[in-house]
C-alpha cells in the first residue's frame, strides 16, 4: 500500500474511532469521557476484555489468537485507555530515568532527547516515529532537532489528536501523522534517514515483522533507535509467579505476547540490522526508580508538580478516581465499561512495578541499530 492510501480496513478504523469518540477534539478527562457513544463503547469494552483469560486458565489457542488479531486488540485498548494516559501521564505515552530533583516533564523530555542524539537525528533529516502516540515525542524531538518527524499508528483517535497538538504547537511543516500498521508500512523503501520507537513496538505479533519493515524504509547507513519493552533474562516463561506477572503486562497494556530482551536483539540480526549498542537503562543502579509514580510514593516525588501526576496512583488516589468514574457512570455522563477500563489500568501499574522490582521487566532496553551501506 503507498502512501496516502486509505485501505479498508483503515476507513473502517477511521468510522469507529469517529462514532465513539465524536468528531470534535476535547480537552480534559470528564469533557472526553461524557462526549463517548456509550453503545460503541460497550462494543470497544467487549472486544478487548474477551480476549483474556486469567493467567492460570489461559491456553497456547488464547495466546495465538491474541497474535492473529493484534490490531483488534491494541486499537481495542487505545480507544479506551487514551484518555486515562492523558489524564494521568500527559502526552508522551513513556516511562524515564530520574535525576534527583528532576521534574517529572523535563525527565520525560531528556528521555527523547537522549535517544534522538544517540541515533543521530538533525535539522533537515526526514525521520519516522514508529507508534507515536497522542505525538508527544515527534513534537519534542521536532522542536529539539529541526528534523522532519512522521509519526504511524494504527490507531484513528490518536492520529486525530496528535494533529490537533501539532498544529496547537505551530509544527504543521515539522510534523505529519500517517494511520497505519507498523507490519505493513504505507511507505516506499529507503525513505527515512532514521527510525525510532518509543515503547510501541512491543505490539506486535513478532519482532521480525515491525524491525523488518522499519529495515525496509529506512535508508541505508540510517539508524534505527529504540526503547523496547521487555521481559529480562531473569524471566522464566515456566514460573507461574514469573508469568502471572508478564500477563498482567499483557493485558493492562495491550500487548498481545511479552517477549525477552534477547529475542530483541536476536529478530534485530534477524532482519539484517547491525546492532551498534545495547543497554537496559531500568537497571542502571539509578536511586529514583523509573516506576516511581505507578508506586503512588509521595515521599519519592521530585517536585511540587510531580505530586499531582503521583498523586492519582496513591491509594487515596485510585479509589477516587474509580468512584467518581463509577458515579459518573451512574448518572450517563460516562460510558458504561469506564470503571473497567480504570481497573485494567491499575493492573498494569501493579504488574508492571512487580516486573520492575524483581527485575523481570523493563520498559527501555535501549539499541541503536543501523542499516548497512
Amino acid at each position: 500500500m503507498t502512501a496516502g492510501t486509505v485501505s479498508t480496513t483503515n476507513a473502517e478504523d477511521i468510522a469507529f474511532a469517529r462514532a465513539l469518540h465524536g468528531k470534535e477534539i476535547k480537552s480534559g478527562l470528564l469533557a472526553n469521557l461524557s462526549s463517548k457513544n456509550a453503545d460503541v463503547h460497550n462494543v470497544a469494552t467487549d472486544t478487548y476484555l474477551k480476549m483474556w483469560k486469567e493467567a492460570k486458565d489461559e491456553t497456547k489457542e488464547d495466546e495465538e489468537k491474541r497474535l492473529d488479531g493484534y490490531t483488534s486488540l491494541v486499537n481495542s485498548y487505545y480507544n479506551l485507555a487514551t484518555d486515562f494516559y492523558e489524564y494521568g501521564w500527559g502526552s508522551s505515552f513513556h516511562f524515564c530515568r530520574y535525576y534527583i530533583g528532576e521534574e517529572f516533564n523535563r525527565a520525560i523530555a531528556r528521555h527523547e532527547h537522549y535517544l534522538a542524539h544517540n541515533i543521530g537525528i538533525k535539522r533537515g533529516m526526514r525521520v519516522l516515529d514508529v507508534g507515536c502516540g497522542v505525538g508527544g515525542p515527534a513534537r519534542e524531538i521536532a522542536h529539539f532537532t529541526g528534523a522532519h518527524i512522521t509519526g504511524l499508528n494504527n490507531n484513528a483517535y490518536q492520529i486525530q489528536r496528535a494533529t490537533h497538538y501539532a498544529a496547537k504547537e505551530k509544527l504543521q511543516d515539522l510534523t505529519s501523522f500517517v494511520k497505519g500498521n507498523f507490519m505493513e508500512l504505507p511507505f516506499e523503501e529507503n525513505s527515512f534517514d532514521a527510525v525510532y520507537a518509543i515503547e510501541a513496538t512491543c505490539h506486535a505479533p513478532y519482532f521480525e515483522g515491525v524491525y523488518g519493515e522499519i529495515f525496509r524504509v529506512l535508508k541505508p547507513g540510517g539508524n534505527f533507535g529504540c526503547y523496547e519493552w521487555c521481559m529480562t533474562e531473569d524471566y522464566d516463561e515456566t514460573n507461574p509467579e514469573h508469568r502471572k506477572i508478564a500477563h498482567g503486562v499483557e493485558i493492562g497494556n495491550g500487548i498481545p505476547k511479552m517477549r525477552k530482551t534477547s529475542e530483541c536483539l536476536q529478530a534485530l540480526k534477524n532482519v539484517g540490522f547491525e546492532v551498534q549498542m545495547n543497554e537496559d537503562l531500568a537497571n542502571m543502579g539509578d536511586s529514583i526508580q523509573w516506576y516511581y509514580p505507578l508506586e503512588g510514593d509521595l515521599r519519592k516525588c521530585q517536585t511540587f508538580k510531580d505530586i499531582l501526576t503521583t498523586m492519582a496512583m496513591t491509594k487515596a488516589g485510585r479509589f477516587t478516581t474509580t468512584n467518581v468514574v463509577r458515579a459518573l457512570e451512574k448518572i450517563g455522563l460516562a460510558p458504561k465499561g469506564t470503571v473497567e477500563t480504570q481497573k485494567v489500568l491499575e493492573t498494569a501499574a501493579d504488574a508492571l512495578v512487580a516486573g520492575a522490582r524483581r527485575n523481570l521487566f523493563t520498559p527501555m532496553f535501549f539499541f541503536v541499530a543501523k542499516k548497512p551501506e
